[in-house]
């Protein structure tokens, strides 16, 4: 995969690679553009559900209050029209605060969706500042390969490296991938994304604290969209010809590998294409930390069986989650929950909800609802086994499972039959049965923002793969403002 390139100096090879695939691939997939189609979609539709939350809103708009931005970038769902470092923060938070944007599971996990904070907001001020001095704006299909270059980068580097077994945060591939291709979108040359990218890996990167007992907190819903708006400062940064540092990555002692990655250099299981987001997971039934989903639709399934046999969550003696090693390491929780945050992250509490209620909604996990002294009683008997079989699926390329077995046993010594899920309803196997949820979905959060009308025109181009990409990216864009 690697080939070694020379300017000034000799850069590190993964950062080649990056650039040249940045550069020069072309993506020929139907079927990672029709992905991308959805994936947009799907995003902006987390981010307009995320506007219900005081939370997320009191984070949004200018970092100065009254600030104008000629041609700025707007962001869906709001009256903001901001530069593009902030534009992309907005967004980026707001795609990723409840949760339930895509996911990719492997050595390190992720939301390659995340970037479309940097890309949208970068792609409407182009286009935006572009008509404003007679030239041709972008079209949505810059934005879809863009999408599609960044959720490979992301994807790619995370299959065979673990940054959350040192500490660090996955939001480090937001920022890098986020870098590569608004680079592109700004018209970089090759030595100038090869210094965007650099400055993005020699950037303090984000530690794991805020994902963690006993420091969980909503950190994490802003992370990313801290980290593409990074990446746009850095990509503007690197246009006026600031230097970047070839062997930011490999350099003895001071280098990225050494500082923060143990001493290893980065491994690769494959070249960059567009296998990503062709496989990318969609979180559609439930806003759930994705380690979770096949247990939650397992939970989903007992609260109806209980009825069946005519007992309730209080007659379970123990529940035994047969799962995954990723998903014990990342939310097998015990103990007190302090915040959504907290709990949107513990596949205790993400299971004993639909049990109890037959739901699991963003509302689920707020003070109010986790206040149930039920919640907890049945949380403390559920446990977690790893089950390796399940593990070695999780990291298959062929499988990609995410899988989860519950067994029910009650107080009188009888049980239900083990219910087992290994493939999510996001999942590119279960892709058939999940479309029509995800487009249900999307109608449903364009409603809690906007009058029918405007929601009909919203869904007339997004629907439509080929208007879609033909539509200039502020027209599109500019369908979203109230």
């Amino acid at each position: 995969m690697h080939t070694q390139t020379v300017t000034h100096a000799t850069w590190d090879p993964v950062l080649v690679d990056i650039v040249d695939y940045v550069q020069n691939y072309e993506i020929s997939s139907e079927l990672a553009y029709e992905t991308a189609r959805l994936c947009l979609i799907d995003t902006l539709g987390c981010g307009l559900e995320a506007l219900e939350y005081p939370a997320c809103t009191k984070l949004l708009g200018p970092i100065v209050a009254g600030t104008v931005v000629p041609n700025g970038a707007r962001v869906p769902g709001t009256q903001f029209q901001l530069d593009p470092v902030q534009a992309a923060f907005n967004i980026g938070a707001m795609i990723r605060w409840l949760d339930f944007n895509d996911t990719w599971l492997a050595a390190e996990w992720g939301h390659p969706s995340d970037n479309l904070g940097g890309i949208l907001a970068c792609a409407d001020w182009l286009s935006r500042t572009a008509v404003a001095g007679g030239k041709a704006p972008l079209t949505m299909q810059d934005v879809l390969t863009a999408m599609i270059k960044a959720h490979e980068i992301q994807g790619c580097i995370a299959l065979e490296n673990s940054f959350n077994r040192v500490g660090l945060d996955h939001v480090v591939l937001v920022k890098v991938a986020s870098t590569a291709v608004v680079s592109k979108l700004l018209g970089l040359n090759r030595e100038e994304i090869l210094n965007a990218i650099s400055l993005a890996w020699v950037d303090g990167q984000s530690l794991r604290t805020y994902r963690h007992a006993p420091n969980t907190g909503s950190r994490k819903s802003w992370a990313a969209g801290d980290a593409t708006s990074r990446a746009v400062r850095l990509a503007l940064m690197a246009k006026t010809g600031e230097m970047g540092y070839p062997t930011v990555l490999s350099a003895k002692t001071w280098g990225f590998y050494d500082v923060l990655f143990k001493g290893q250099a980065f491994k690769f299981q494959r070249p960059y294409g567009s296998y990503v987001m062709e496989n990318v997971l969609f979180k559609i039934a439930f806003p759930a930390e994705f380690h979770s989903q096949t247990a939650v639709e397992c939970a989903m399934d007992i609260h109806q069986r209980l009825k069946a046999v005519g007992k309730s969550y209080s007659d379970i003696r123990r529940i035994t989650i047969r799962t995954h090693e990723a998903c014990i390491r990342i939310i097998d929780k015990k103990g007190p929950l302090t915040n959504p945050a907290d709990r949107d992250h513990c596949i205790q509490y993400m299971v004993a909800v639909p049990i109890i209620f037959g739901r699991l909604t963003a509302a689920d996990y707020e003070d109010a609802i986790a206040a149930d002294p039920r919640i907890d009683a049945l949380r403390d008997r559920i446990i977690c086994v790893e089950d390796p079989a399940f593990t070695a699926d999780y990291y298959d390329p062929e499988k990609r499972s995410i899988a989860n077995a519950l067994t029910v046993e009650f107080h009188d010594g009888s049980k239900l039959d083990e219910i087992v899920c290994e493939y999510p309803i996001g999942h590119k196997r279960r892709r058939a049965d999940g479309l029509p949820l995800l487009e249900a979905k999307f109608r449903s959060n364009l409603a809690r923002r906007f009058p029918p009308k405007q929601q009909n025109s919203i869904l007339e181009v997004s629907l439509n793969q080929k208007s879609l990409e033909a539509l200039a990216v502020h027209e599109y864009v500019d369908l979203y403002v109230i």
